[in-house]
């Protein structure tokens, strides 16, 4: 069989004279444009003694800025029917917007006014420190969620493999002074990249950007060093009294940029591409020893990791474990060609759909 890619992507870029990068898709026949705020300042930024500040940073950006409350903001966006969002993870915090056309250039002009000039309210910082509380306690009750907590910081060490929900102990640490001390170290120019897909204008987004950023503290650039992991084999067990057990084994992969990315993508489809995938077929649909089984990867800046998962029940967890263990062997055994062409066709197929939506696409 063979496939017809689409052609290659010729993407505008530029880096701003404020400090910050802008990459524009131009899709002239989009109805509806999107926008990336990625602030290059994540869980890796936090004290070790106060683990989860950026996301309590993320989480007031909006509570209120030098000209809005935080319901004067919400309304703004809101007249214009902007959809947004924010998100933190361990080196980066995103700002996501989807606007019509004529309201992006008021789209960037709001998520300034949070990222530039928010003043982060007492009473905001105490909500958002009890509810990341609350946070940590749901996790208790999720043991799939625990288990991928455990993995990430076995795997990935203190720093990279940091739960950006921090825990128990350090958000006691957290103040609104230290909030807005973080805030002040870590948001810049500097640490900006903006992208935005959709029928626009580069040059006047360009320009938008360049006048609503050209005084966010320093244009110095920062944020985009890797950070190397020390990887070992070990493993780690948590008790906890539940029915099922959770299986998480990680290997190292590829980093994006890796010439042999394209080749771990397939790989992964091979392993978990749906009920042809490998591991449903094997684990789930021939021995029935599992609930869910799985496989991921991931890349940090500068590293790749692949995760496997299951759970299943006590009396099975050693097989479950034996059997994920044997389907990563066989793999160099017995793999075919018609294996490998599904999960490609698997992965252009989703590329061409979800990938091609106008929010994908900033992303």
């Amino acid at each position: 069989m063979t496939t017809t890619l689409p052609a290659p992507v010729e993407l505008f870029h530029r880096d701003l004279a404020c400090g910050a990068e802008f990459a524009a898709d131009v899709l002239p026949d989009r109805s509806t444009v999107a926008i990336a705020f990625r602030l290059l300042s994540g869980a890796v930024d936090d004290p070790p003694d106060r683990g989860g500040q950026a996301t309590i940073v993320e989480h007031t950006l909006s509570k209120g800025t030098r000209n809005f409350d935080g319901k004067a903001l919400a309304d703004a966006f809101d007249a214009c029917g902007i959809q947004w969002g924010t998100s933190t993870g361990r080196q980066s915090m995103v700002v996501r917007a989807l606007c019509l056309p004529e309201f992006v250039e008021r789209a960037i002009d709001l998520v300034a006014e949070m990222l530039c000039r928010p003043t982060f309210p007492d009473e905001a910082v105490s909500v958002a420190l009890e509810l990341a509380q609350q946070d940590l306690k749901q996790l208790e009750d999720d043991p799939g969620d625990l288990v991928r907590v455990m993995i990430q910081r076995l795997t990935l060490g203190p720093v990279l493999g940091r739960h950006a929900g921090g825990d128990a102990e350090s958000l006691t640490n957290i103040s609104p002074a230290s909030v807005r001390e973080h805030w002040k170290n870590c948001y810049h120019a500097g640490r900006l990249q903006c992208a935005v897909a959709g029928a626009v204008d580069v040059e006047r987004l360009a320009a938008a950007i360049e006048r609503n950023f050209a005084d966010f503290g320093s244009s110095a650039r920062a944020g985009r060093a890797a950070i190397p992991i020390h990887f070992e084999s070990q493993r780690q067990h948590r008790m906890k009294d539940l029915k099922q057990q959770y299986i998480a084994i990680t290997m190292l992969g590829t980093p994006r940029d890796h010439p042999d990315f394209a080749t771990e993508q397939v790989l992964i489809g091979v392993l978990a591409g749906g009920m042809s995938g490998r591991l449903f077929t094997e684990v789930r649909e021939k021995q029935g020893l599992v609930y869910w089984v799985g496989a991921w990867h991931e890349q940090p800046r500068g590293v790749g990791v692949i995760h496997l998962g299951a759970s299943t029940t006590p009396e099975r967890c050693n097989k479950t474990y034996q059997t994920l263990l044997r389907e990563i062997e066989r793999i160099g055994e017995d793999l075919t060609i018609d294996e490998t062409e599904r999960a490609k066709n698997q992965i252009i197929a989703h590329w061409k759909t979800e990938d091609d939506l106008t929010r994908a696409r900033a992303g």
